[in-house]
């Protein structure tokens, strides 16, 4: 599976309250919350993000509460895939969970900067700058994560395996 999208870039930390404020966590319905996705950092985010779009940060993406609100919102804002130098763990695990990719690239997410144009391969695991040609090596996704994500999510994954 490849994906291209323009890119949102962050720095260091941002985390679950700055991606999702937790004054909105009362909000039931995930199309309404993610019209509150980053404000507190990029107040332009929900008006700019196109399906398809990636976000490049740095260190420690999605620290600090482990709520699934975080990766779910940047999901349902057609956000294709998160590329960081590192990712708290829970943010990670979550992300997968509900089948939003994630990869670690510390030399992609040090050198895309924000509104290029970058392609993911999701089966090599190749992260390429469209804007400028060059390419970082991520590590692909095993087949299990790969079906995971492909399926929407851990819980659609188990219900098409019949569990």
């Amino acid at each position: 599976m490849v994906v291209k999208g323009t890119v949102f870039k962050y720095g260091d930390n941002v985390d679950t309250d700055v991606i999702i404020p937790a004054r909105y966590l009362n909000i039931a319905d995930p199309k309404e919350l993610a019209t509150h996705a980053m404000e507190d950092i990029d107040t332009d985010f929900v008006k700019k993000v196109q399906p398809g779009d990636i976000i490049v940060a740095t260190r420690n993406f999605g620290c600090g509460s482990s709520r699934e609100h975080a990766p779910l919102v940047l999901k349902e804002n057609g956000v294709s895939c998160v590329v960081a130098s590192s990712f708290a763990r829970i943010f990670y695990r979550n992300a997968i969970n509900i089948g939003l990719p994630i990869l670690e690239c510390e030399a992609a997410a040090n050198a895309i900067q924000a509104g290029d144009t970058v392609s993911i391969d999701f089966d090599t695991g190749v992260i390429t700058n469209e804007s400028n040609g060059e390419r970082y090596q991520a590590a692909a996704f095993p087949p299990f994560i790969q079906n995971i994500i492909t399926s929407g999510g851990l819980l659609k994954s188990l219900k098409e395996r019949g569990f």
